[in-house]
C-alpha cells in the first residue's frame, strides 16, 4: 500500500488500562502504526499498549493541545487518525474507513461520536450525534485551547464517514461528578486569564438555561433516568464554574467544606438511583 493510503493513530494515555485495550482492538487493520503518549501511567496501560505493537512514549503532561500536536508530528504516515483512549470505532465505521483508505478523496472526515454513560447509550441531552473531525492529512490541521481542544483546520473540506465512534465515558455518577468539577476548574482560570466575569444574571440563570435545553430542547427526558442525571450535573457544573470564576476575580473564596457536603449528598442520592436503574435493566 502506498504511504499517502496508510495512517497513523494519535493516543493519549494515563491509566487508561481499562480502556485502552478496547480501542487498539477497534483499529486493528485501519491503522498501519500507533503512537502512544502517555503521561507516565502508574497501571497496566503501557504493557497493554506494547502486547498490541504500539510505539508507546512517556512524556510531562502539557495539556491536551500540547500532547496531541506532538503525537501528530511523530506520525510516519499521511493521514492521522486522532482517537481518546476510552473511544471505539463501530463494525460500521470501520467498514466506512476500510474502504475510504483504498483512495483517500477528502483531506478531512468526521464521524459521528455515541456515548455510554454507566453502560446507558445516550442518543439525546446533546450529546448525540456530536459529530468530531478525528481523520486528516498531515500538516492540515492542529489543536488548540486549554480546556477542551479543537481541532483548526487549514482551508480543507471535510468529508462525513458512516459510523460512529463508541465513547464510554462514565462507569459511574460519582465519576462524571469528579471529572466535571475538576473541568469546571480550568474553565474557571481559563475564563479569569481572558478577562471574562461571572455576573450574577449568569450564576443564577444559567444552570436553569443548560438544564431546560438539554432535558427539554434536546430531548434528554427520552434517555431515562441517566438523561435527567446528565443533564442535572451539566447544570449543577454550570454554576459552580461560574461562582469559580467570580472567586478568582473578588478574591474571595467559597466554603468547600460546605460545597463538599452537598455534591456528596448529592452523589450518594443519585447513585443509589444508578443501582436501582441497573437491577431494572438486568
Amino acid at each position: 500500500m502506498h504511504k499517502s493510503n496508510k495512517l497513523s493513530a494519535i493516543i493519549l494515555t494515563f491509566n487508561e488500562g481499562r480502556n485502552i485495550e478496547r480501542c487498539l482492538k477497534s483499529i486493528q487493520g485501519i491503522a498501519d502504526e500507533v503512537i502512544i503518549i502517555d503521561s507516565f501511567s502508574t497501571d497496566q496501560t503501557e504493557v497493554i499498549c506494547r502486547n498490541y505493537g504500539a510505539r508507546f512514549i512517556q512524556r510531562k503532561w502539557e495539556g491536551y493541545s500540547n500532547a496531541k500536536n506532538y503525537g501528530n508530528s511523530l506520525a510516519s504516515y499521511d493521514y492521522i487518525l486522532s482517537l481518546d483512549a476510552d473511544e471505539a470505532l463501530s463494525d460500521e465505521l470501520r467498514e466506512s474507513l476500510l474502504a475510504e483508505k483504498k483512495d483517500f478523496k477528502s483531506e478531512a472526515y468526521s464521524f459521528h461520536r455515541l456515548t455510554n454513560y454507566c453502560g446507558q447509550w445516550i442518543h439525546h441531552c446533546g450529546w448525540y450525534p456530536d459529530t468530531k473531525t478525528r481523520l486528516w492529512r498531515k500538516g492540515k490541521a492542529e489543536w488548540v485551547g486549554l480546556v477542551h481542544e479543537q481541532l483548526l483546520l487549514n482551508n480543507c473540506s471535510v468529508s462525513l464517514l458512516k459510523g460512529d465512534i463508541h465513547h464510554y465515558s462514565y462507569y459511574s455518577i460519582k465519576e462524571h461528578f469528579q471529572k466535571a468539577d475538576r473541568y469546571s476548574d480550568l474553565i474557571a482560570k481559563q475564563n479569569h486569564e481572558n478577562g471574562k466575569k461571572a455576573p450574577f444574571y449568569k450564576l443564577a440563570l444559567s444552570p436553569f438555561v443548560c438544564f431546560f435545553k438539554g432535558y427539554i430542547l434536546q430531548r434528554g427526558f427520552l434517555d431515562g433516568y441517566y438523561g435527567f442525571i446528565i443533564c442535572f450535573i451539566s447544570s449543577f457544573i454550570t454554576r459552580i464554574k461560574y461562582v469559580k470564576t467570580r472567586e478568582l476575580t473578588k478574591n474571595v473564596s467559597l466554603d468547600k467544606r460546605i460545597k463538599s457536603k452537598f455534591e456528596n449528598f448529592i452523589i450518594k442520592h443519585f447513585e443509589l438511583g444508578q443501582i436501582y436503574t441497573e437491577k431494572l435493566q438486568h
